[in-house]
C-alpha cells in the first residue's frame, strides 16, 4: 500500500487547487471542477473500476474454469471412454464426487460418441443435431477455446446465478471425444457488480458475437446485442478492443456526457464494458463545488484502496497457481500437491495402482560446502534433467525441497516402481556431473512405495520416505522398498 500516501497526497493538491479556482471565480471554477471531474471518470475511476471488477470476475471464475479443465484432462474419464463406457455406475459415483469434494451445482459428461448425457443423477441421451435444447454442445464442440462458459438463473436452485464451464475432452491427437462441466453458483458475482455499478455507471459483460451475458450482475431475459442498447450501442463497433488492450471512449447519449470502457476477457471469449454517465458527477459541482470535491476524493480513495486490494489478492492468487520450481523447471510443492490429491482420487475409485519413489541427492549439503552453491545448483539441474528424461509422459516429478524428489508413478505397479527407482539410481550413478563436482560422481539414495486401497496420502509418502531413511542409513547409493502396511511391524523395507 505504498502507493496510497502518494495518490493522497496528489487528490490533497488536487483539491487545495480547485478551492482556490472557486475562490477566486464562480465561473472558472465550475469549469476546472467540471474537467477535473471528468478526468477523473477518464482517467483514474473508470479504468481503476474496470481493473477490479475484471480482477473479481476472473477470481470468481478461474475456479470452476479449473475443475472443469481438471475433469477434461482426467486419465480417469479417457480411460472409461476408450473401454466402451461400461460400468455407468462408476462415471455416475465420480461426477458425484467432484459434485460434493468442490460444491458444484452439477458435474457432468457428455460423450460424442454415444451422445450419452452423464450427471450425477444418472444417464440420458443426447438427441440428433437441431434439437435446440442442445444448442450449447454444438457451441462447444466447435468452439476454438478449450471451453465455453455460460451464465444464467437456475430456477431450480433459489433463481441463483449460475455459471456452467463446458470444457471439451479430447485425444491426444486433438480428435473431440466429448465434454466435462460444473455448474456452480456465482452468488458473489451479483454482489460484485452491485458494490461497482453505482454513481451513474453500468456493467456489461458480452460474448464474441456481442450478446449480452451480463447486465447489470444478471443475465439479460431475452437474448440482446450490446447494440441495442441506446448510446453505448452505437459505439459498439469503437468500444470492443480487438489487439486485447483496454478501449476508453466518451461520447454524448441524449445530450449528456458519457464515458465508456471495455477489456478483453480473451480466455473466455468475453469482453468487459463499464459505462459512467458524467452527468450524475458533474452536476453536484455547479451545486456545491467544494462539499463535491471532498466527497469525490473520499470516494477516490476508497475505490483506489479496494483496487489496490483486489490487484494485491488477485497477484497473491496468480502466485499460488504459479505451479513450477524456478530452479529445476519442474513442478512444486504446491503443484504436485493438486495433482498428487487427484491421483489419490482416481486410484481409489479405479483401484489401479499407484506408486511413488522418494529419493534425494548423497551427501548434498558436502557439495554446496565443498564446491559452492551453484555448483550445488548444476547438481540439481541436472538430476531433474536425468530424471525427466526417464519417466513416462503420465509420471509426475517434482522438487520436494532441498535436495529431495518426488516421483509419482500413474498405473504403476510396486514392481514396476523398483524397476524405475533402480534405473534412475544406475543413471544417476554413472553420469559424470564434472566440473560441478571433482571427482564427476554423484549418488542418490530412494525409497520405494504402492499405495494401498483406503491409504491416507500422508501415510503413502511417509511409507516411501521412511523406505528412503532406510536406505541412506544402509550405505546410501541403494533403494529401499517400503513394506505394507501390515508388515510394518517387523522391518522398514528391502534393500536392493
Amino acid at each position: 500500500m505504498r502507493l496510497l500516501p502518494e495518490k493522497f497526497r496528489v487528490l490533497l493538491w488536487i483539491a487545495l487547487v480547485l478551492a482556490a479556482g472557486f475562490l477566486a471565480t464562480c465561473a472558472a471554477a465550475y469549469f476546472v471542477a467540471r474537467e477535473a471531474v471528468q478526468g477523473g471518470i477518464r482517467d483514474e475511476a473508470l479504468p481503476m473500476a474496470s481493473e477490479a471488477i475484471e480482477a473479481g470476475l476472473r477470481a470468481r471464475i478461474t475456479r470452476p474454469v479449473l475443475i472443469a479443465s481438471a475433469m477434461a484432462s482426467s486419465s480417469f474419464e479417457r480411460d472409461w471412454m476408450a473401454r466402451g463406457e461400461e460400468e455407468s455406475d462408476a462415471i455416475i459415483r465420480y461426477l458425484e464426487g467432484i459434485q460434493r469434494e468442490y460444491g458444484a451445482s452439477d458435474a457432468f459428461l457428455v460423450s460424442e460418441r454415444t451422445r450419452g448425457y452423464y450427471t450425477a443423477q444418472g444417464i440420458s441421451r443426447i438427441e440428433q443435431e437441431g434439437n435446440a435444447g442442445d444448442t450449447w454442445l454444438y457451441r462447444t464442440r466447435d468452439a476454438k477455446l478449450p471451453f465455453v462458459a455460460e451464465i444464467s438463473i437456475d430456477r431450480a436452485n433459489g433463481n441463483a446465478l449460475t455459471i456452467v464451464i463446458n470444457h471439451r475432452i479430447t485425444s491426444r491427437n486433438g480428435h473431440f471425444l466429448g465434454i466435462a462441466g460444473v455448474a456452480m453458483r456465482m452468488d458473489g458475482l451479483t454482489s460484485l457488480f452491485n458494490r461497482h455499478e453505482k454513481d451513474g455507471r453500468r456493467i456489461y459483460v458480452v460474448d464474441g458475437k456481442r450478446r449480452i451475458v451480463l447486465a447489470g450482475g444478471t443475465p439479460p431475459s431475452a437474448s440482446r446485442s450490446i447494440e441495442q442498447v441506446p448510446g453505448i450501442g452505437e459505439m459498439a463497433d469503437q468500444l470492443l478492443p480487438q489487439d486485447g488492450k483496454p478501449v476508453l471512449r466518451d461520447y454524448r447519449h441524449e445530450g449528456r456526457h458519457m464515458f465508456a470502457s471495455a477489456r478483453a476477457l480473451p480466455e473466455l471469449g468475453w469482453h468487459l464494458i463499464v459505462e459512467q454517465d458524467a452527468a450524475d458527477d458533474v452536476e453536484p459541482v455547479w451545486n456545491a463545488f467544494m462539499l463535491t470535491l471532498a466527497a469525490g476524493a473520499v470516494v477516490t480513495l476508497l475505490v483506489l484502496a479496494l483496487v489496490l486490494a483486489t490487484i494485491r489478492r488477485y497477484d497473491r492468487q496468480l502466485e499460488q497457481m504459479a505451479g513450477t520450481d524456478m530452479l529445476t523447471g519442474l513442478l512444486n510443492r504446491q503443484a504436485f500437491d493438486f495433482v498428487f490429491r487427484q491421483a489419490m482420487l482416481d486410484a481409489d475409485r479405479g483401484s489401479r495402482p499407484t506408486s511413488c519413489i522418494v529419493f534425494d541427492i548423497d551427501l548434498f549439503r558436502r557439495i554446496n560446502e565443498t564446491c559452492g552453491h551453484p555448483a550445488g545448483d548444476e547438481v540439481l539441474r541436472t538430476v531433474a534433467r536425468i530424471a525427466r528424461a526417464m519417466l513416462r509422459e503420465s509420471d509426475v516429478i517434482t522438487r520436494w525441497g532441498g535436495e529431495e524428489f518426488i516421483v509419482l508413478l500413474k498405473e504403476c505397479t510396486l514392481e514396476q516402481a523398483v524397476a524405475v527407482a533402480e534405473k534412475l539410481r544406475h543413471s544417476v550413478d554413472q553420469h559424470d556431473f564434472m566440473p560441478a563436482v571433482p571427482d564427476g560422481r554423484i549418488t542418490i539414495s530412494l525409497g520405494v512405495a504402492q499405495h494401498e486401497t483406503g491409504e491416507t496420502a500422508m501415510r503413502f509418502l511417509q511409507r516411501a520416505d521412511e523406505a528412503l531413511a532406510k536406505a541412506k542409513a544402509n550405505g546410501r547409493n541403494r533403494l529401499q522398498v517400503a513394506r505394507t502396511g501390515a508388515m510394518e511391524g517387523s522391518t522398514a523395507g528391502e534393500a536392493l
